[in-house]
């Protein structure tokens, strides 16, 4: 209705232009069949204001044609059957043609409107896809959300096991209304609270009169009226979406259900995040307990085996030391088992450094890389580009990147040399290792690469192989040095 005057304003101009072209037709066509241009002023009415007032020109129009351009003229008064027949042909066609029009114009907004949702759940989907990190994906769902309900505020929030909710989504046309991490209390009129009493969708008519933190809230921002839906994650209620309006007019019947689009992704992509993020955790666990096992057979080793090792071997000694000249052949006996206890207790070292190397914990990854370097086969050009410390887990993973690579160019790969560079850079750890050999490398056929895979990621960091036929062996590896593999369970 606040659009008629606007839309009464455009019939009447129209009718006027089209009782001008009747004026100057009169004299050249049968009047009769003139009546049919003013479907030139009632079809743009329908089109953009709809049939209603379609019909107020439809009427408008036949008066004025009957009053200017019927005889007698001047007047109302229809003197024949075939002007009654026309008038009322007319007011049908017009009447009809207009609600064609505006079903025409309805299908038009719907179709656009569709699309655009449909666009946004494209967007949205590909960010699950891509799996983006929860704030980014919380954010860009928030939005599409408030957009798509031509709200002012939308806003996602976490149930939390204290009975509050935290907020890890908002979106505003005016910019800073909303802050994220905000924790509030659920109490009074709020689409939180009923959303999660009921588990479904929820609608809050007006703020007026209500209590409550978000309530409070919502008469401070000018919210009239808010519309929400539940986040469902592995059947649990996780969370919810909500957007708000300043406008009088409420959201319509059907906002619930473009909403609920939206959760549906939100709670797949948190329900695989929540997946993916426990099974790096699970990597990490196994990981970290290979390592600590590595660390205690290591020390079984040095404490146990080696020293008594070494005391036999001073004993052995002390006793071929003893042997009379006389007893040659004895005395060459007792040699050979002190050269061979010899050898076999830097098998054993050479074991032990295997399992874990205790240079790696003691001096760190610097002075561990240098030692590979000497004993490898293969000749080793190592640039350490930085040699400060960094986090066990991240030294020990590069260590046996390193290492393995360095065995297999000796084992496989016929290389005369491999490079090794280390370096620190905006808090994570690159390690590039590429060697001149054969090439042919296949990470997925069972080799340590697949081991080495597992103990990256499961620190949150990547790792690329290039192997081409022919080019030698690549190794690339980023180690972030904070933090722990995320969750993304926001």
């Amino acid at each position: 209705m606040r659009r008629w005057p606007a839309g009464l304003l455009v019939a009447v101009a129209l009718i006027a232009a089209v009782s001008g072209l009747v004026w100057l037709l009169e004299p050249h066509t049968p009047i009769t069949g003139l009546l049919v241009l003013y479907l030139l002023a009632v079809l743009p009415v329908a089109v953009i204001w709809g049939t209603a007032l379609a019909v107020v020109a439809s009427l408008a129009s036949t008066a004025v044609f009957s009053f200017f351009f019927l005889p007698p003229a001047g007047s109302f008064n229809l003197s024949s059957t075939d002007q009654w027949i026309g008038l009322a042909t007319f007011l049908i066609v017009a009447v009809v043609v207009s609600e064609l029009a505006a079903r025409s114009r309805r299908v038009a907004r719907e179709s656009i409107r569709l699309g655009e949702e449909q666009a946004a759940l494209r967007r949205v989907a590909t960010l699950v896809a891509q799996r983006v990190s929860p704030s980014t994906l919380f954010e860009a769902v928030t939005r599409e959300v408030g957009l798509r309900c031509d709200a002012e505020l939308a806003r996602m929030e976490r149930y939390e096991a204290d009975g509050t909710v935290t907020g890890v989504g908002a979106w505003s046309r005016a910019d800073g209304e909303l802050v994220v991490g905000t924790r509030i209390v659920l109490e009074g009129a709020s689409i939180a609270g009923q959303v999660r009493e009921t588990g479904r969708p929820a609608r809050v008519d007006t703020f007026v009169g209500t209590s409550g933190p978000i309530a409070d809230e919502a008469r401070d921002l000018g919210i009239r009226s808010s519309v929400g839906c539940p986040i469902v994650v592995g059947g649990s209620l996780w969370g919810v979406i909500a957007a708000s309006t300043k406008s009088d007019e409420p959201f319509p019947a059907d906002t619930e259900s473009t909403i609920g689009e939206f959760t549906e992704l939100v709670g797949t992509a948190i329900a695989n995040a929540e997946s993916q993020g426990e099974l790096a955790a699970s990597r990490a666990r196994i990981v970290a307990t290979s390592d600590e096992t590595r660390r205690r057979i290591e020390r079984d080793l040095h404490d146990g085996a080696q020293q008594r090792l070494v005391s036999l071997a001073l004993q052995l000694n002390g006793i071929e030391a003893a042997v009379a000249p006389e007893h040659g052949e004895l005395k060459a006996e007792l040699s050979g088992v002190v050269e061979g206890l010899d050898d076999l207790l830097e098998e054993l070292r050479e074991t032990a450094r295997g399992i874990h190397p205790a240079i790696l914990s003691e001096g760190g990854l610097a002075p561990a890389l240098k030692t590979l370097a000497r004993r490898s086969t293969v000749p080793v050009a190592l640039e350490m580009r930085s040699e400060a410390r960094s986090p066990e887990p991240v030294e020990v993973a590069a260590y046996y990147v390193v290492s393995e690579m360095l065995t297999n160019a000796a084992k496989h790969a016929q290389a005369t040399v491999v490079r090794v560079d280390v370096e620190q850079q905006d808090d994570v750890l690159h390690v590039f290792v590429r060697d001149d050999g054969v090439g042919g490398a296949d990470p997925d056929r069972g080799s340590g690469l697949v081991g080495l895979k597992d103990r990256v990621e499961s620190l949150g960091g990547l790792i690329s192989v290039s192997s081409p036929v022919g080019a030698g062996t690549s190794v690339t590896v980023e180690l972030p040095l904070r933090g722990e593999p995320s969750e993304h369970n926001g």
